[in-house]
């Protein structure tokens, strides 16, 4: 439920928010970082927030561009910070639509300031780097505030993926249960039961460590939103909030596809080095052992190509975007159809 928590006062190196966290009303500031640079010897890293209350109820965390170059979470939620009033919530709304704002602000995947993945550094350290601080913030005073978290992703410049929200599977099944409920809530195209290959740091491990109901997404990619999984986007937010009691309204519900990714089967990488050439489109049906893409050597003629074959039966659901790929990189992600 929403408590009223002041924020704590900052010292130096770390986070200050520039507005109430726990006032009613809407406020727009920033979560002020001390950084001193070359170029700016006072400097701080500045992260946007909204917070938007109204009376005793659920609260709702809302992030986007944990990645830098991931556009559907910050396009939909700079709409949302600009266009939500208090009236048409009971509880509270925190907005963060560029969380990894250094990244944000270079379009690049990891922070320019310490080449850190912010989706790798949870939950941060108060005396570490950039990144690590804005993790411990985020990590200590904001999820802590949440009843329900929310967290854009997409493809990026190097994936791109079918239109899915996601919940992971958990050692505690009530909390499994309640987030995957929450998935189908927000009723993109495609929901998949996941189970991570890669959870240690994530944003989403450190959530669910406090017990609180995650949700994610991944809506598309090659860097750049598109009119229709920009619409995902707000089409879920609006359906999380109401399922969460925060707003009222009926849910707007589609057909979606139900995806599972039970193991580390339903991934594909790359052995070799070269040019891929793609066998298979998005969503297209794939068998076990079948043929879903080749590599092309790139630095020769006359040389046939290396095949990689499905490991699992299903849909392909991810894939690499630039036309060469190097040993080790991730080819295609096969999810099973429920």
């Amino acid at each position: 439920m929403f408590l009223h928590n002041a924020p704590r006062a900052g010292g130096q190196g770390m986070i200050t928010p520039t507005i109430p966290l726990d006032a009613q009303g809407v406020h727009h500031g920033f979560l002020k970082l001390p950084y001193s640079r070359d170029d700016s010897a006072w400097g701080s890293v500045m992260t946007p927030i909204t917070v938007i209350a109204n009376g005793d109820g659920p609260t709702a965390l809302l992030t986007g561009a944990n990645h830098g170059d991931e556009y559907e979470g910050p396009v939909a939620l700079q709409e949302l910070a600009a266009t939500l009033q208090p009236d048409q919530i009971t509880g509270r709304v925190i907005i963060l639509p560029m969380m990894n704002m250094p990244a944000f602000a270079k379009g690049a995947r990891c922070s320019p300031i310490d080449g850190a993945n912010m989706n790798r550094s949870f939950p941060g350290r108060a005396d570490g780097s950039v990144t690590q601080k804005i993790c411990h913030y985020i990590a200590t005073e904001l999820v802590p505030l949440a009843d329900i978290v929310l967290d854009f992703h997409s493809g990026g410049r190097t994936l791109d993926f079918l239109p899915f929200a996601a919940a992971h599977i958990l050692p505690d099944k009530a909390q499994e249960a309640a987030c995957m409920a929450a998935m189908q809530a927000f009723n993109a195209p495609y929901s998949v039961r996941m189970l991570e290959i890669d959870a240690v740091g994530m944003f989403d491990t450190e959530v669910e460590n406090q017990g609180k109901t995650f949700v994610t997404t991944e809506l598309g990619g090659a860097g750049m939103a598109t009119a229709r999984s920009v619409a995902i986007a707000r089409k879920g937010i609006r359906n999380l909030l109401i399922h969460a009691g925060i707003m009222a309204g009926a849910l707007q519900v589609g057909p979606t596809v139900q995806l599972d990714m039970p193991d580390d089967s339903c991934f594909v990488f790359s052995h070799h080095a070269g040019l891929i050439d793609y066998l298979v489109d998005l969503g297209d049906p794939v068998a076990k052992d079948q043929p879903i893409a080749r590599i092309w050597p790139a630095d020769r003629t006359g040389v046939p190509p290396v095949t990689c074959h499905a490991a699992c039966t299903g849909i392909l659901t991810a894939r690499h975007v630039p036309g060469l790929v190097k040993v080790g990189d991730f080819v295609a992600l096969v999810a099973v159809v429920t």
